[in-house]
């Protein structure tokens, strides 16, 4: 088992994420991760999918989140000053543009393979990534971002964004016809994460208003009503859908604590990207994140249960790496905002548990799913999906933001 003396400070009264020894750990874990996941690059267009000692897998299908997720992660890199982080996101912005980017229909494609295009899918899931991705790659300084940025918005805008809802709708078919009235928080979740960081590179207030109108939803109308807990699945208009159960990973049923993380720390971003105001949303944050925690949190082995029912009950007990990332990143923004105990032992116990079970030590790279005795397991997932989660459990908490983050993380790392 990881001690403290490696992970930080025995002292309760010094913070690990102020502590010297806590932040070499933590930028000793980023810089293992970002080497790993350098192995992705393909010679051709494209990244490799990796195993677990970081080796490319067969399949050369890629999805649209795994590009994107990889161009904004090493745009994190860039600014933390990682070497060869640039070639990634170069790498990277090529694709999307050259191979994602649909050509005849407009948008994004879902997945791809050597021989064109394997799922023609135009998902909001993929697209809110896209514009993440830009909004990184600008950050860094990218020369190719204001037109990604640009254009992942405006197809947005004109074929996901219902504007009386103020909520994204999912998916649509290539032409973009549409063949399904599914409506999810997932890709709404990840929209106001797109949205706040291409406010924080471009200074344009309307991505920071459809953040608050997709926030006030799930976080203003449906936890609140909900117990906070977070329903996940709804109908074409925006009923909560008890019954729907679709893709285990994606769109599993029931509610999904680890989102309920995310959302915690995007409200708070949010909320202070706004001057803070006094709107309850630290309150409805800390709801939303206590409420997860106390649910999910699996006494026995460690982790959190990644599904509940409506009742709190659990409901898919699979323990994986994302929604512990999450909960580090949720609770570094409490300790943060008004440090206490209960926080930052929360924290303590969360790098505890991942550096004992999850982070491999010696490839580099996290594990992402545990077995009944937290060893790893692979019934998911092939080898190591992305880095994307892990990244940011490494590289945010040491800045001392709710927002901005990325901007200040040169300064983080000196």
């Amino acid at each position: 088992m990881t001690s403290d003396r490696v992970l930080g400070t025995d002292d309760l009264a010094t913070s690990w994420i102020t502590d010297p020894q806590h932040r070499r750990f933590l930028a000793q874990d980023a810089a293992a991760q970002f080497r790993f996941f350098q192995a992705s690059l393909r010679d051709g267009p494209g990244f490799h999918t990796l195993d677990f000692a970081g080796q490319p897998l067969p399949s050369d299908v890629q999805e649209l989140h795994t590009t994107t997720r990889l161009v904004h992660s090493y745009a994190l890199g860039m600014l933390a000053g990682v070497a060869g982080a640039e070639r990634m996101v170069d790498h990277g912005m090529s694709y999307l543009w050259s191979h994602h980017r649909d050509a005849q229909h407009g948008g994004y494609l879902w997945a791809l393979d050597e021989d064109g295009v394997h799922d023609g899918r135009k998902l909001a899931y993929g697209h809110v990534f896209v514009l993440l991705a830009g909004a990184s790659a600008k950050m860094a300084g990218h020369p190719e971002a204001d037109r990604l940025i640009e254009d992942a918005f405006q197809v947005l805008d004109s074929h996901f964004w219902e504007a009386r809802r103020g909520l994204f709708q999912d998916e649509l078919t290539r032409d973009w016809t549409p063949f399904s009235d599914y409506r999810g928080m997932n890709a709404n979740m990840h929209g106001i994460e797109a949205l706040l960081t291409a406010h924080e590179a471009t200074g344009a207030e309307e991505f920071l208003d459809r953040a608050g109108r997709i926030l006030e939803f799930f976080t203003g109308r449906m936890a609140p009503e909900y117990n906070w807990r977070l329903p996940e699945h709804y109908t074409r208009d925006w009923q909560v859908d008890p019954e729907y159960a679709g893709n285990p990973m994606f769109r599993p049923a029931g509610t999904t604590p680890g989102h309920s993380f995310e959302l915690a720390r995007l409200l708070l971003q949010h909320w202070d990207l706004r001057g803070r105001p006094d709107d309850g949303a630290p309150d409805r944050a800390r709801k939303l994140f206590d409420r997860a925690v106390s649910d999910a949190w699996d006494s026995d082995r460690g982790g959190f249960v990644y599904t509940l029912k409506f009742d709190g009950s659990w409901d898919n007990t699979n323990r994986y790496w994302w929604p512990v990332t999450e909960a580090i990143g949720t609770a570094a923004a409490f300790v943060k905002l008004a440090p206490n105990a209960d926080d930052e032992t929360l924290y303590r116990r969360l790098w505890r548990f991942s550096a004992d079970h999850l982070v491999d030590h010696q490839a580099g790279g996290w594990f992402p799913e545990l077995a009944a005795d937290n060893g790893k397991a692979a019934t998911q997932f092939a080898g190591k999906p992305d880095i994307y989660h892990s990244i940011q459990a490494a590289l945010f908490p040491p800045v001392p933001r709710l927002s901005r983050i990325a901007e200040a993380l040169p300064e983080a790392q000196g």
